[in-house]
């Protein structure tokens, strides 16, 4: 009975391989060699076997993608949506007629009348209609006046438009539009702010006289109300047509004219043609005075989208040290195969191509998919924002080098990432085949590393002592704030390097103060303390980026609130009431005027005070008896030293330049002269900047009256006593009739509104609010880094989990540990983060705006802390759960 033959080991396809066989030919193994058995393909194929931590080690950069190119998408919306919606040059506007020396234009009349309006008159006109080809041609002005019949400043528009046809800009929607002399169309902005109507009067305010000292009364007639089709027409404004309007203003010509040519003409040989007929004018298409306005709506808003891109790179440099980290654990995990690896004969070298490739591979993929992503999101929100009753409009298409570009440059950021941990992974000894998996990122760093960091400290440091040695003081206008701004951002650089590689050496430290109330709180809360300090250069390649958002997230709040505080003293200067009445030949009010004003119900807080011209060394100085406590915004005022309370006689309040040329401070004394006598007073505070009303120093009435100033007031303030437009229309009559009467004739009075400051304020909170949200991105990526770490050492921890709930630690504790762990990463950026920030911030401030408070918004900052500390607890969330669920028997059992 025969049995059956068994392969022989000792035999090859080719033939019997005993000991003094030849060796067979090397060239056709290779030839049939997999390409799993290439140092490249094993890794290919370790990538294709387990893709998930793949995925982890490609989360940031996907976020990174995502957001980079969708910055690009809200770019190319923003683009679709300004274009679409703005409304500049007439369409049927063929070319654009200007004086040589006009610097372009913002819109068909839109110009400012610097060049030589007599290029432009009437005459050049008529000879440019009469030019064969061309149909239409109207002549343009954008001038203004100011407007009579009131105490309070008004100040009206005035631009040339024929009111109808292809060129007319503007569209009728109430009344005629005028065509005699001393008639006006207003737009509705005129007519809503100025109470006008069809059949109403305007008193224009013209100069008069050979240098324009004087001023003529002109009286127009409101004939119509009209809608402009122009995007930017937002301010009060009457039209006429051109001759009727150089007319009334006594112009010499026009600053633009538009053309509308025959479809048949040659636009070019008109060009020439209208050289000719108007020499010392420049001819401009109408496609491009189009375009040119388009790109610069666009420019504009874009503004803010130029402020974001700028900061999209912090989130992207945040994006490279969470990759960093990943791949570092990754690889970590992998270290039995790459010593296996090193065992048959794989260099370091080939070993560091090998996993560079693959993280180059990983970031092109996350590249792709992010920017898809981003894509789609974009074509999205045009529509949803529809739905909502937004107007957004989609962009054109894909814009394909934008998207290649991202995709590279997020391979590129990969490889910038994966570089270290390659070079570190390749280094691994051959023995280590023999071991398990290495954790990864358990120790402090060398001492190289911690020399290098307390270089990066200490440089770090000197930067910012010569930055805080240059501070301006307040008052110093000579001071350039580029230079401190500099130094200012070179040590914040290096301050941060310093903390990216001190980080492993102050993980354990700071635990070991800040988790003192989490060792009390059972087994899970000392657990998960020491599963964070027995690898902290994990958990400080986490609580880096975490702290990077923190740190800029808490700068911009703290700078935030202290230009607020400035803006609050710079609106109190600028505008401390609603009405400023002075004289308009500088004389002294009437003693009166301050009573009758008080009279009228519909004002508050009537104030009167005097100014004296003083002498300080050479210059001369303005001295006032307002009382600063009495401003309706006086809260916005806020002293530098000493303080604005009672001022008691002998005392002065200086502001912030005459304190820095004088060199004084509260408590100092300050000699000044008034009239050729000596004034002695005591400094009893200083201002962070001007004072109200352009006075230099503040003090009691009684010390003003004692140097022997005037008794009669130099100003009288008033603020309306209602808020409100309407509340302010009524003030406005009741300061006019105070002013008109009889017994006083026609004053002026300068009415100082809040409008411009709330608007200014207004932009302040939009762009720091803006920043914080684009730097919010930054937190999102930190939150990334903390799921991914925490899903990875999850996976590395198997077997300790399984231990701990044999020994009786419960699902919960389990789950509450693991939690407890990302909220610690969290603390512990949010530590560092808010350390390194506040002192930078207030370094900032004082470069920025010499004269803001530095003001710390501790509830805000607070806020911030505990958002980083739950969102990064929130991200633990599904390791926590996948660790809790662990089996006792299976993990126990297992060998690795």
């Amino acid at each position: 009975m025969s049995t059956p033959r068994t392969p022989d080991s000792s035999r090859t396809p080719e033939g019997p391989r005993g000991p003094g066989a030849p060796a067979a030919p090397s060239a056709p193994i290779r030839a049939s060699r997999p390409w799993r058995a290439t140092v490249l393909g094993s890794q290919a194929a370790e990538l294709l076997r387990r893709p998930g931590r793949s995925l982890a080690t490609a989360t940031s950069l996907l976020i990174a993608a995502f957001v980079v190119f969708g910055a690009v998408m809200a770019q190319q919306i923003l683009s679709a949506t300004v274009i679409a919606r703005f409304h500049g040059t007439p369409e049927a506007v063929s070319l654009v007629v200007t004086a040589d020396d006009s610097e372009g234009s913002e819109g068909s009349g839109a110009f400012d009348g610097s060049g030589d309006d007599d290029a432009l008159d009437d005459a050049r006109l008529a000879a440019i209609r009469k030019i064969p080809g061309i149909a239409e041609a109207v002549g343009r002005i954008d001038d203004g006046s100011p407007l009579g019949g009131s105490a309070v400043e008004r100040y009206l528009r005035l631009s040339a438009d024929p009111g109808s046809g292809e060129l007319a800009e503007v569209r009728l929607t109430k009344g005629t539009y005028p065509s005699g002399r001393n008639r006006l169309a207003v737009n509705a902005q005129a007519a809503r702010e100025y109470h006008l109507a069809p059949g109403s009067t305007l008193t224009l305010l013209r100069p008069e006289g050979e240098d324009g000292d004087g001023t003529r009364e002109v009286r127009v007639r409101v004939t119509g109300i009209v809608r402009s089709t122009a995007t930017e027409d937002t301010k009060p404004t009457g039209y006429a047509s051109g001759p009727a309007l150089t007319a009334l203003l006594g112009a010499s010509g026009y600053t633009a004219v538009d053309v509308r040519t025959d479809t048949r003409a040659a636009p070019a040989d008109l060009a020439e043609r209208i050289r000719r007929a108007a020499p010392g004018t420049q001819v401009r298409s109408g496609e491009e005075v189009r375009d040119e306005e388009a790109r610069q709506a666009v420019k504009e808003a874009s503004d803010l989208l130029d402020l974001v891109a700028v900061f999209l790179v912090v989130a992207v440099g945040a994006a490279v040290l969470v990759a960093t980290s990943t791949f570092r654990i990754v690889f970590a995990r992998r270290v039995r195969q790459l010593a296996l690896l090193r065992t048959i004969g794989a260099t370091s070298r080939r070993l560091a191509a090998a996993l560079v490739v693959e993280g180059a591979v990983v970031g092109l993929l996350a590249g792709a998919l992010g920017t898809l992503a981003a894509w789609g999101c974009g074509r999205l929100v045009p529509a949803l924002s529809g739905a909502f009753g937004g107007d957004l409009s989609a962009p054109a298409g894909l814009p394909l080098t934008e998207a290649v570009l991202t995709v590279l440059g997020t391979g590129l950021l990969a490889v910038l990432a994966v570089v270290s941990p390659s070079l570190s992974a390749s280094r691994v000894s051959p023995l280590q085949a023999l071991r398990t998996s290495a954790s990864g990122d358990g120790g402090t760093g060398g001492l190289g590393r911690a020399a290098l960091g307390l270089l990066c400290a200490a440089a770090a440091g000197l930067l910012a002592l010569q930055g805080h040695h240059d501070l301006p003081e307040p008052g110093d206008t000579g001071y350039d704030p580029v230079t401190g701004l500099t130094l200012l951002v070179a040590s914040g650089g290096l301050a941060f390097l310093a903390l990216v590689l001190l980080g492993p050496r102050l993980v354990r430290p700071l635990l070991a103060a800040l988790a003192v109330p989490l060792r009390r709180v059972g087994a899970a809360g000392r657990l998960a303390v020491a599963g964070v300090g027995g690898a902290p250069g994990r958990a400080a390649s986490v609580s880096v980026v975490v702290a990077l958002g923190a740190c800029l997230i808490g700068s911009t709040l703290t700078c935030l609130s202290s230009l607020e505080a400035y803006d609050r003293y710079r609106q109190a200067v600028a505008a401390p009431a609603d009405f400023a009445l002075t004289s308009g030949d500088g004389k002294p009010l009437d003693g009166a005027l301050a009573a009758d004003l008080r009279a009228h119900r519909e004002l508050a807080d009537v104030t009167a005070f005097r100014t004296a011209e003083v002498v300080e060394g050479r210059l001369t100085a303005t001295m006032a008896d307002l009382d600063l406590s009495t401003l309706r915004s006086g809260v916005g005022l806020t002293a530098r030293t000493g303080s604005l309370g009672h001022l008691a006689p002998g005392h002065v309040v200086v502001d912030a330049e005459h304190a820095h040329t004088l060199g004084v401070r509260a408590g100092d004394r300050v000699t000044l002269r008034f009239k050729d006598r000596p004034v002695h007073l005591t400094v009893a505070a200083t201002l962070p900047g001007e004072g109200p009303y352009g006075a230099n120093y503040f003090v009691p009435a009684g010390t003003l009256t004692r140097m022997g100033a005037a008794t009669a007031p130099s100003m009288v303030v008033a603020d309306a006593a209602q808020d409100g437009p309407d509340g302010r229309a009524r003030a406005q009559r009741a300061v006019t009739a105070t002013l008109t009467g009889p017994e006083r004739g026609d004053g002026r009075v300068l009415a100082e509104g809040t409008d411009g400051q709330d608007s200014e304020s207004d932009d302040l909170r939009t762009m720091a609010t803006t920043v914080v949200l684009v730097l919010g991105l930054t937190v999102l990526v930190a939150v990334a880094g903390v799921a991914t770490t925490a899903s990875l050492t999850v996976v590395e921890r198997t077997r300790e989990f399984g231990l701990l709930r044999a020994l009786g630690l419960g699902t919960g504790s389990v789950h509450r540990m693991v939690t407890a762990e990302c909220a610690l990463y969290g603390v512990l950026g949010g530590v560092l983060g808010l350390a390194l920030g506040i002192p930078y911030s207030w370094l900032a401030v004082g470069i920025v705006e010499t004269a803001a408070p530095f003001t710390l918004p501790t509830a805000r900052l607070a806020a911030v802390f505990a958002a980083l500390v739950l969102v990064t607890a929130a991200a633990g969330l599904l390791p926590a759960l996948r660790a809790a669920r662990t089996s006792p028997t299976v993990a126990v059992a297992q060998a690795e």
